[in-house]
C-alpha cells in the first residue's frame, strides 16, 4: 500500500503541466534557476515556487544555493530514466497528434541532452557508430566496452574510471523516445557527451535541451566516428552510406 500511495505521489506531480514543463527543461542536464524555469514553464514565480518546493519534497530535485541564486536540477539518473521512460511510453504508446513541427521541436528530434547524454538522431548514429567499430557491444538489458573501445575511448579522451564508491551504471541502453531506437546511456554516454562539449563539436541551445553540431564538430565526428551531415545539418547520414 505504501509502495501504491508513493507511486500516486509522484505520478500526480509529474502529470501536472507545469512541473513536467520544468522537469523536461532540467533533463537538459543544466541546473537552472527558479526565474529561468519560470519562464521556460509559461508561469509567475511564486507559482513557479511552489512546484519546486513540491519536487523537492519528492526529492525529484535538488538544489544548490550560489550566491544568492537557488539552482535546480535533477535529483539522479534514475530520476531522468524515469522521465525518459515516461516519453518513451507517450511517444510509442500514446496515438500521435498530427500537428506540423516547429523549428524548435526539430533541433531537439535532431540532437538534444538526455539528462546527461546524446539522444535524438545524433545521439543514435553515435551509438550506431561503436557498435559498427566494435568499441561496444549492446544488448537490450545493458552495453559493454570492448578492449578495442577502451583504447578509442582513452584516444578521445573519456575518463571511464569513474568515481571511487558510485554506483552509477557503467553503459547502458536508453530507448529513444523520438527515434525509437536506442542510443548511449550511464557513465560512458555521459563522457561522450562531456567530451563533445568540451571540445566545442557541440553547443547548447539555450533554455532547451537541444544542441547544435558545430563545424569543428563535423569534422571531428567524421573522423573519430564516420558520421556525416546533411548540408542543413538536419540528420546523420548513416556511416556506410557514400
Amino acid at each position: 500500500m505504501v509502495a501504491a500511495a508513493n507511486l500516486v505521489e509522484v505520478a500526480a506531480l509529474v502529470g501536472d503541466t507545469a512541473r513536467a514543463t520544468i522537469l523536461a527543461a532540467l533533463m537538459g542536464g543544466e541546473a537552472l534557476t527558479s526565474s529561468e524555469l519560470a519562464d521556460l514553464a509559461h508561469i509567475s514565480r511564486p507559482t513557479a515556487s511552489e512546484h519546486l518546493a513540491k519536487l523537492l519534497r519528492a526529492r525529484l530535485i535538488a538544489v544548490t544555493t550560489k550566491r544568492r541564486n537557488r539552482y535546480y536540477r535533477i535529483t539522479s539518473p534514475l530520476v531522468a530514466r524515469m522521465l525518459e521512460s515516461i516519453k518513451a511510453v507517450a511517444a510509442i504508446e500514446v496515438p500521435p497528434r498530427h500537428q506540423p513541427r516547429s523549428k524548435a521541436e526539430e533541433r531537439l528530434l535532431f540532437a538534444r541532452t538526455c539528462y546527461d547524454h546524446l539522444a535524438g538522431r545524433l545521439g543514435v548514429a553515435i551509438a550506431d557508430a561503436l557498435v559498427a567499430k566494435g568499441a561496444v557491444v549492446l544488448g537490450e538489458d545493458g552495453g559493454e566496452v570492448t578492449a578495442a573501445g577502451a583504447d578509442f575511448f582513452a584516444r578521445f579522451g573519456a575518463d571511464l574510471t569513474g568515481k571511487s564508491g558510485s554506483r552509477r551504471i557503467f553503459c547502458r541502453p536508453c530507448l529513444d523516445w523520438s527515434e525509437r531506437r536506442y542510443h548511449l546511456a550511464g557513465l560512458v554516454g555521459a563522457e561522450i557527451c562531456r567530451r563533445c562539449l568540451e571540445l566545442g563539436w557541440l553547443m547548447r541551445e539555450r533554455g532547451t535541451r537541444a544542441v547544435r553540431v558545430t563545424a569543428a564538430g563535423e569534422v571531428g565526428l567524421f573522423e573519430a566516428l564516420g558520421i556525416s551531415f546533411n548540408h542543413d545539418n538536419a540528420a546523420p547520414r548513416d556511416p556506410d552510406c557514400t
